[in-house]
């Protein structure tokens, strides 16, 4: 029955896994087709996919094809030497449709374009789901100390249990996310610090230059809930917690004669114990007793956390159809800003390539993460992540991307002359070449991940 269920659940993600690089690849070369068809380019084929053609429809000149290896796809554009290097036109005459007839500016707009209608998907998927969920921030200074997990990244760093987070690069936040407190755009500066209140007086810790290498082996930061209280909100019935008397309302605050503050050490404390556990809880300003016994089985007594939306006054916020979509673009800001810092430190060597880029294998592990965490939600978020992440590594200076091309227009348009075929089909070749090498080196690095962890 587990085979079963586990096979079901690896089906399941990869259909979600094909239908996250359908839509991507879709709106993409869609923004190359229509940015071609607005200048009079024609285009001979539409493909989802990389050959061999699998099926289509030929309407007008426009082959509309699905095509075998489902990682990308392309819109192949008369008169244009792309990624297939077939240079057979060029013994011809330019014709008016031909892509290499047209100024410079509309072949730039045509090759930007895909890039550009993967930004627009990102605010527009960011926009819905700010529309359709609202947005839940928490202010800031509801947020008082925290307890920092040993095994936590931000342990790690200099954080202590009993800090209270003050300010972000010298800056005080106003508003807290509901799940990490720490926006991606702050967590990729290449210079982060931040300010604490510590037994009354403040510090000031430094995160490390490498600091996304250790996000990267756990990305659970500075987490909300490692503010909330350990204080029970409800007791499943029939568990160990029942039994033993605890209710609603009571605080723990000692187990085993350590004292507790927060329901993440609470819950710590019981998973690493053994046996039965001398539990101390406050009650009406009243000290009692208790000896509980952890389920054998699951590590745990049975008792339920204050949900931080109402321990934390969660500002819930529905918005109008505008706002949202303003709010849309501000994400996309955000997070396209967060990314290129960490492409950044890649490229410097501050953090580890080998550790932060991920290929089909990763994605595919993400979204099921996404998925099992935030089901529909997640899915469209990681989409929209997804999306910008493809613009972003589109516009790289490589040739057979969209930025090797630009670089092409943008020397043809400061000399006023064009490379050579022969250069052009040359780098072409030299840059399949290198994407081919990193993606099997991505997907090769994946799986060691993966069975290494």
């Amino acid at each position: 029955m587990e085979f079963i269920l586990s096979l079901g659940s690896i089906g399941t993600t990869i259909l979600l896994f094909v239908a996250a690089i359908f839509i991507l690849v879709l709106i993409h070369e869609l923004g190359h087709f229509l940015a071609a068809k607005l200048f009079g380019m024609r285009v001979d084929q539409f493909s989802i996919g990389f050959p061999p053609r699998l099926f289509g429809k030929k309407v007008g000149d426009t082959d509309y094809c699905i095509s075998a290896t489902p990682l990308g796809g392309y819109v192949k554009i008369a008169g244009m030497i792309d990624e297939t290097n077939d240079g057979r036109f060029l013994n011809e005459e330019p014709k008016s449709w031909e892509f290499r007839s047209k100024p410079v500016w509309q072949r730039l707009i045509v090759m930007i374009a895909g890039v550009a209608f993967n930004i627009l998907l990102a605010a527009f998927i960011f926009g819905m789901l700010l529309f359709h969920y609202g947005k839940e921030m928490i202010p800031a200074d509801n947020v008082g100390s925290m307890y920092i997990p040993e095994t936590s990244v931000a342990h790690e760093i200099g954080f202590q249990t009993g800090d209270e987070l003050l300010y972000i690069n010298g800056n005080r936040p106003d508003m807290y996310h509901s799940g990490n407190m720490i926006p991606i755009g702050d967590l990729t500066r290449s210079n982060l610090t931040f300010t604490v209140l510590r037994d009354g007086s403040e510090h000031t810790i430094e995160a490390p230059s490498n600091f996304l290498d250790y996000l990267n082996r756990n990305p659970e930061f500075l987490y909300v809930t490692y503010a909330v209280p350990s204080e029970i909100s409800q007791v499943v019935s029939g568990s160990p917690a029942e039994e033993a008397g605890l209710e609603p309302g009571d605080k723990i605050v000692e187990i085993n004669g350590e004292e507790v503050g927060y329901f993440i050490q609470m819950s710590e404390k019981i998973r690493a114990s053994e046996g039965a556990l001398s539990v101390v809880v406050l009650r009406n300003g009243e000290r009692i007793n208790k000896q509980v016994t952890p389920n054998p089985e699951t590590l745990q007594i049975g008792v339920g956390m204050i949900d931080p939306v109402d321990f934390f006054g969660v500002i819930y916020e529905r918005q109008g159809l505008i706002s949202s979509l303003g709010g849309g673009f501000v994400e996309t800001w955000d997070t396209t800003t967060g990314m290129l810092g960490a492409f950044g430190m890649m490229f410097r060597g501050t953090i580890s390539f080998k550790d932060n880029l991920g290929g089909p294998v990763a994605i595919a592990s993400v979204t099921r993460e996404a998925t099992d965490s935030g089901g529909v939600r997640g899915f469209w978020y990681l989409v929209a992540f997804l999306s910008i992440s493809l613009a972003i590594v589109n516009m790289l200076p490589i040739p057979v991307l969209d930025g090797g091309h630009v670089v092409f227009l943008l020397y043809e348009a400061i000399t006023r002359r064009e490379p050579t075929v022969k250069v052009r089909m040359a780098l072409q070749q030299i840059g399949l070449i290198f994407i081919i090498g990193l993606f099997i080196f991505v997907t090769f690095n994946d799986i060691m991940r993966h069975i290494v962890n």
